[in-house]
């Protein structure tokens, strides 16, 4: 892979906002980031005002006027919203007609029909990638927890050998495949091309997912033996619904966004002709926003329509799935006023200059990154939008394929050991009933095994491709 040289960027580069050296620039950097950490991690701050004030800090102890650092802030701010906004929300109305219609319960139970003895942990793993294609972490974590505590209950099975593939597969889509927030602010940091990253996504969260969850499932089961916990099995989604959507429809719903952008991806390698006719209609048709607003106006049809819903049912639905990701929003637009910031004081060139030298891989480079912004903060949000920032110089003179792996190393770093400071590991430890210590046993190793698993192919596959 060839790594771009200072010579070549410079003369791109837009001029600083501050004169500072490396020195004052580290310092800045550091004293951002601990800003950052501190806030969330011991204030509880939300992590929208803990990156403003760490974009802030960065700015002024940087030695840049003020009014650059809002300037830069508020454009990065701007820029992030416009460039995913629209498919955060798009995904978020998806997700909330794919529960509420039943679509996700009909997915799960046809699946578990066909499942048993040792292909239930394959099979959870199965509906975990699914369901977590559209849906985000927490909102996959919640409509699954029930499958998976009735499974371990009905089937006589560890919880662990049930539950950590399931985790294993939301995860995964979390961190390493489009539509999710990181990758998608991430694509847009580096510049990276969507379908491409897409395809690499899924060849690499394929065997990621495998190690981590099925075969790293029997391990966790040995070292955390525990029940199903009684209290947790909540009421399920469609238990009100007199009818709910069928499997095939369902399936297809969930998976057109994914096909339109990997048909896009292929015609895009195939024809290669931008003026071609052909091109330019994949061009549209499989751009993230079409893709994902198809997708649901398909979703009307095939999804709400044979739950029962009338058309007044519709707009309250879309409705209540936007209220819920105002936070995330603002999260992901602030991580991008810091990335901004970063890339307007220098430091994004600053890092360029001393990665120079290094031996290190840039792809190596930005999964150590993410890795350590991940420990300090707990979010793989802020991580992935914090490393984008930092590394997207190195992908200027990378080509299409080696910038998508450089968003894959970035979200596999963005994984990596989550502990007390991650709202995740909370969720999973209540939902399952651990103590801490067998959470860390099982969660937080599994984390740290898609980061390392992911992270390894990642830097195989640049090697080869």
């Amino acid at each position: 892979m060839t790594r771009p040289s200072v010579e070549m960027l410079a003369a791109d580069a837009p001029e600083p906002i501050t004169s500072a050296g490396h020195a004052q620039l580290g310092i800045a950097v550091l004293a951002g980031i601990a800003v950052i950490v501190l806030l969330i991690t011991k204030f509880k701050l939300h992590a929208f005002l803990a990156l403003t004030i760490g974009s802030l800090t960065l700015g002024a102890i940087a030695g840049a006027p003020l009014d650059k650092v809002l300037t830069s802030f508020s454009a990065g701010l701007g820029t992030t919203v416009a460039g995913v906004g629209v498919l955060i929300a798009l995904g978020a109305i998806l997700g909330k007609m794919l529960a509420d219609s039943g679509g996700a319960d009909q997915i799960v139970d046809t699946i578990l029909e066909k499942a048993g003895g040792r292909s239930m942990p394959w099979a959870m793993v199965l509906i975990a990638s699914v369901i977590g294609l559209p849906l985000f972490f927490e909102v996959g974590i919640v409509l699954l927890i029930p499958v998976v505590l009735m499974v371990a209950k009905r089937g006589n099975y560890s919880l662990m050998r049930i539950g950590i593939p399931a985790l294993a597969g939301l995860s995964v889509m979390h961190g390493l495949v489009p539509p999710h927030p990181g990758p998608l602010v991430a694509i847009d940091a580096v510049g990276a091309d969507l379908g491409i990253t897409l395809a690499l996504g899924v060849l690499v969260a394929v065997p990621t997912v495998i190690i981590a969850g099925p075969v790293f499932s029997k391990y966790a089961a040995r070292w955390v033996d525990v029940p199903a916990p009684e209290k947790m099995i909540p009421q399920r989604a469609s238990e009100g619904l007199d009818k709910r959507p069928g499997f095939g429809a369902t399936l297809f719903t969930v998976l057109l966004p994914v096909i339109l952008m990997l048909a896009k991806a292929l015609v895009d390698i195939v024809i290669d002709d931008p003026e071609n006719l052909v091109q330019r209609v994949f061009d549209v048709i499989g751009a993230p926003m079409i893709a994902l607003l198809a997708s649901v106006l398909v979703g009307i049809f095939t999804l709400l329509r044979p739950a029962g819903f009338s058309k007044e049912r519709i707009s309250p639905l879309v409705e209540k799935s936007l209220m819920p990701i105002a936070g995330i929003l603002l999260i992901v637009g602030a991580g991008g006023g810091f990335k901004q910031t970063l890339i307007d004081t220098g430091v994004g060139q600053m890092v360029l200059d001393i990665s120079e030298d290094w031996a290190i891989p840039a792809l190596l480079l930005a999964w150590l990154i993410a890795v350590v912004i991940r420990l300090a903060t707990g979010s793989a949000t802020v991580a992935t939008v914090s490393a984008a920032g930092l590394v997207a110089p190195l992908a200027a003179d990378m080509s299409s394929t080696h910038a998508a792996l450089l968003v894959l190393a970035i979200g596999a770093g963005s994984l990596f050991f989550s502990h007390v400071n991650d709202a995740g590991f909370w969720m999973v430890k209540e939902y399952f009933g651990l103590s801490v210590g067998q959470n860390i046993k099982t969660w937080s190793v599994m984390e740290t095994i898609i980061s390392v698993v992911a992270g390894g192919i990642v830097l195989l596959l640049s090697l080869v491709i």
